[in-house]
């Protein structure tokens, strides 16, 4: 027996390897787990140690409810001061009216809508809300006013219930479900079997993109902002989810301000001003009919998609 092994102590080894797998799996499960919340926590502690380049100025304005225009005035901008990426950007938005934006991947597209929403200042010229430059309002009410979909919709770890509400904490379930019923989603919650109280996973992974976008849509209908930003918001759906997406996003604009980056241009035919942008200036601008009468940039990127 000493030094030699039987099939029973074999056999033994065996079971006793077996049982130690799973905790070994585990511990080395967590080490990897700690790590990742390591560098997550490490990334925290920077965002909260930064310094915002974007604040509120000492006397800052607080905007009243949108009421007659946005105004671009002659607006440039820039990351590095040698490499434009907005050059003389002249544009009104009127309440109501709904502009396009066009062009290429790094056209200044998203920029714009940025500057809009003042995550960054322009570096030239000035954007007004109401006659009220922007530098000058109250950052708090001026992100009031306005509500983002993007292609990437966020959604939290939670119930759709807590993703409704994100941004409007208070909201009443009547509100909510008023909300949801404007977005074209609200059958799709009642069927399923818990309701408002559904996990939708981490990003929203057990939704599919439409259901993800018509919840953003919701969100914007519980907010009630007056103006809208629609980031390519329709450019990861397949067709059949991009017509119920896009009939949301109508009912959406139909009375407020809309700023449209737009992909597909199916969806801005009926703007009240589409701009071309190439290499950060508008190189274009008008009406559908007027643009593909022009038969210039915007006609060649229609023909593209179309023919």
């Amino acid at each position: 027996m000493h030094g030699q092994f039987t099939v029973g102590l074999i056999v033994a080894y065996t079971a006793y390897l077996g049982i130690l797998q799973a905790p070994i799996r585990q511990v080395t499960g967590l080490i990897q787990q700690l790590q990742q919340a390591t560098v997550s926590f490490e990334r925290i502690e920077t965002l909260q140690a930064a310094v915002p380049r974007v604040v509120s100025p000492p006397n800052a304005i607080k905007l009243a409810r949108f009421h007659d225009r946005i105004q671009f005035d002659r607006v440039g901008f820039s990351y590095d001061p040698s490499v434009p990426v907005l050059k003389n950007i002249d544009f009104s938005l009127a309440k109501e009216q709904v502009i396009a934006l066009v062009g290429s991947s790094g056209a200044g597209k998203t920029t714009i809508t940025n500057l809009l929403d003042r995550f960054y200042d322009p570096t030239e010229g000035k954007i007004t809300l109401d006659g009220v430059d922007l530098r000058q309002a109250d950052l708090e009410s001026l992100r009031q006013q306005i509500a983002i979909v993007s292609q990437d919709v966020i959604l939290l770890d939670g119930t759709i219930k807590e993703n409704l509400e994100y941004g409007t904490p208070n909201a009443s379930e009547a509100a909510i479900w008023q909300a949801a019923e404007a977005a074209n989603i609200a059958t799709f919650i009642r069927d399923l079997p818990d309701g408002l109280a559904t996990q939708v996973g981490e990003r929203g992974i057990r939704l599919s993109g439409g259901q993800k976008q018509r919840i953003a849509i919701a969100r914007v209908f519980l907010k009630n902002a007056p103006i809208v930003i629609l980031d390519e918001a329709t450019a990861a759906l397949d067709n059949e989810s991009e017509r119920f997406v896009q009939a949301s996003f109508d009912r959406l604009m139909a009375d407020r301000t809309s700023l449209v980056i737009a992909h597909r241009l199916s969806t801005v035919r009926h703007a009240d001003n589409i701009l071309i942008l190439e290499h950060g200036e508008i190189v274009e601008s008008g009406t559908h009919d007027q643009l593909m009468a022009q038969n210039g940039r915007y006609k060649e990127l229609y023909d593209l998609q179309f023919t």
